[in-house]
């Protein structure tokens, strides 16, 4: 590791076999936790390339525990973190409302690392126990329309890497992989990303990997719709920047989307926005993503049909039937 640090020290970058070698060098075991914490923070300092992205992918790919949904046409809603906005759960909340809208999804999560609450933690805390049982899974994909892939149970050769991640409370690099190590191979995508450089990265990345995927970045810098500003969407075959109106919402403001400072306070806020008690605000943002995720699914089927659809199943409870349905069979 002492070679790559110097390497990386002098503003050189990793080639894709030397990105793959120093992650899969890191979960064997090889190196000390001051080392892996110098490792993560250079890339907080520079921009990452496409091809230390690739390998460091490839490796979390090639380690994973990888879980077959391949009879069910699932999508993943997931963001990367780290845009230091502690936000609602907005993402866990859309992949329940798409849910509800007789989707199947395939939630990849963690727990937050630079946000108070991930979807990890507000699910755990909900009750629900996380698992890497196919039999399992499919049984909640079949009677609640959505399983979670807790990150820990399949990638469980980053164990060496998550105590240095807590301990930082920064955004690394893992922020950028997560959405793209889905051990489930998802063939659909929403993806919320914290800058428009890695918006782009991304781009690039699933252009090539045949999936059908939206890329979210919002200007005002959340990793999702969050409508208190335009957003950038980059998906197969378009590019747009959107406004909230154009999206059929009115403009929010960040203090509108506060997610609490507790997990025990996120998780109310979760809980009465599936209960019908949400905001005019928090409700808002919630549809607007599962509309454009709905929209990831059926592009051939207009966002205003989208936004209906999402819009029935959060409002009719659809949304709290998977949510609960989802909990009871993995309690």
């Amino acid at each position: 590791m002492k070679n790559t640090l110097k390497h990386l020290f002098t503003y050189k970058t990793l080639s894709e076999e030397q990105a793959y070698n120093a992650l899969v060098q890191i979960a064997e075991g090889a190196y000390n936790d001051c080392e892996i914490a110098a490792f993560l923070t250079t890339y907080n300092m520079r921009s990452i390339t496409v091809n230390e992205l690739i390998g460091f992918r490839d490796a979390l790919l090639d380690l994973c525990l990888k879980i077959d949904l391949s009879d069910y046409n699932t999508i993943d809603l997931c963001g990367t973190g780290g845009d230091g906005k502690n936000t609602f759960n907005i993402s866990t909340l859309t992949s329940f409302v798409v849910a509800g809208a007789g989707e199947k999804v395939a939630k990849h999560g963690n727990y937050g690392v630079s946000s108070a609450c991930g979807s990890s933690n507000v699910m755990e805390y909900l009750g629900y126990n996380f698992s890497n049982d196919a039999s399992k899974l499919r049984k909640s994909i079949d009677k609640a329309g959505i399983c979670f892939l807790h990150a820990p149970l399949f990638h469980p050769a980053m164990k060496n890497v998550a105590p240095v991640r807590r301990k930082l409370g920064v955004k690394t690099f893992f922020n950028m992989l997560g959405p793209m190590v889905n051990p489930s191979f998802p063939k659909n995508q929403m993806v919320g990303v914290f800058s428009l450089e890695l918006a782009r990265l991304y781009n690039y990345l699933y252009q090539h990997n045949n999936k059908n995927y939206v890329v979210l970045h919002s200007l005002s810098g959340y990793d999702e719709i969050s409508l208190t500003d335009k957003v950038k969407v980059i998906a197969n075959n378009r590019e747009e920047l959107l406004s909230p109106e154009y999206l059929g919402f009115e403009t929010l403001t960040a203090e509108q989307l506060f997610g609490g400072n507790t997990v025990p306070e996120a998780a109310k806020i979760f809980t009465t926005i599936l209960q019908g008690g949400g905001t005019n605000a928090q409700n808002s943002v919630v549809i607007a993503n599962a509309a454009m995720a709905l929209h990831c699914l059926h592009p051939q089927v207009s966002y205003a049909d989208c936004k209906a659809r999402a819009a029935e199943s959060l409002l009719s409870k659809k949304a709290l039937g998977c949510f609960t349905q989802s909990v009871t069979i993995n309690a």
